[in-house]
């Protein structure tokens, strides 16, 4: 499932090519995704302007000329793409597709089709039943020692299947909570409220480890592709993910893979401790 970098690529891309543009219609070639398209879906979106594309979490926001906003998230295998209108041959599981005055589309292409498209107005987003339980962003000032020093102190679980709770910190996802707990020398196993020493050096790996993967375009393992088509290229700087019995790059010693919480785990067990 495409995490905070790759999500955060998306709305980039999709900013620069599509603030400000009109959509003129909408066409849905099924009646759900994850969930049913919201009624009158394309009727309240056709003729309304793109003001500012943002993110939450995982989530895509589309903010619109009056006071509505499209949710959208990508699920497992959903990807954003634009074209020019003229020059498209839809495929099968293209299931969205926005025209835009000048001739451009936007297109939500989904295999597994567990991503999802919500309405929602301005004012009542934040209580959204998909947001109102949301943490802070890992990139915000928000997200401080004594914040997470907080968090943590009552908590006996894992550190790792800990820092992925979205009511700790949102979009913290498998990869890059592998990766920042390698980084900050962390064992993934060590319960949560016994790294207090380590909550600042954690703090600065979850924001190095995801600054990085966006600057790399995210990491694409399968599906993960920018709203050009151009893959990811982060999954060439992992250090442990994915690298189960490999020798590790700091010390040599062989890469543990085990499962927490029904996710992958990779570890060192020298470095981390």
């Amino acid at each position: 499932m495409p995490e905070l970098p790759e999500v955060e690529t998306v709305k980039r891309g999709l900013e620069a090519a599509l603030t400000q543009a009109v959509i003129s219609d909408v066409t849905l070639k099924r009646s759900n995704l994850r969930t049913p398209f919201p009624l009158d879906f394309a009727k309240k979106l056709s003729g309304r302007k793109i003001t500012a594309i943002k993110r939450r979490a995982k989530y895509l926001l589309f903010y619109f000329d009056n006071d509505l906003v499209l949710i959208a998230h990508l699920g497992m295998t959903g990807r954003f793409s634009v074209h020019k209108s003229d020059n498209n041959e839809l495929s099968t599981h293209d299931h969205v597709i926005f025209d835009f005055a000048g001739g451009r589309q936007l297109i939500y292409n989904d295999p597994r089709r567990f991503g999802l498209m919500e309405l929602c107005s301005r004012h009542e987003l934040e209580q959204h039943k998909l947001f109102a339980h949301l943490a802070p962003e890992p990139l915000e000032e928000k997200f401080t020692p004594a914040y997470l020093q907080k968090s943590l102190s009552k908590r006996e679980s894992p550190i790792k299947p800990t820092i992925m709770d979205q009511k700790i910190v949102v979009g913290v996802g498998n990869i890059y909570a592998n990766e920042a707990l390698f980084m900050a020398g962390i064992s993934p196993l060590k319960p949560a409220n016994a790294i207090s020493k380590k909550i600042p050096e954690l703090i600065s790996c979850i924001h190095n480890v995801l600054n990085d993967a966006i600057k790399a375009g995210g990491s694409t393992l399968k599906d993960f592709a920018h709203v050009s088509g151009e893959s990811g290229y982060f999954q060439h700087s992992f250090h442990v993910y994915g690298k189960g019995g490999k020798a590790c790059s700091k010390c040599e010693s062989a890469i543990i893979s085990i499962r927490q919480a029904g996710r992958a785990t990779f570890y060192c067990p020298k470095c981390q401790k």
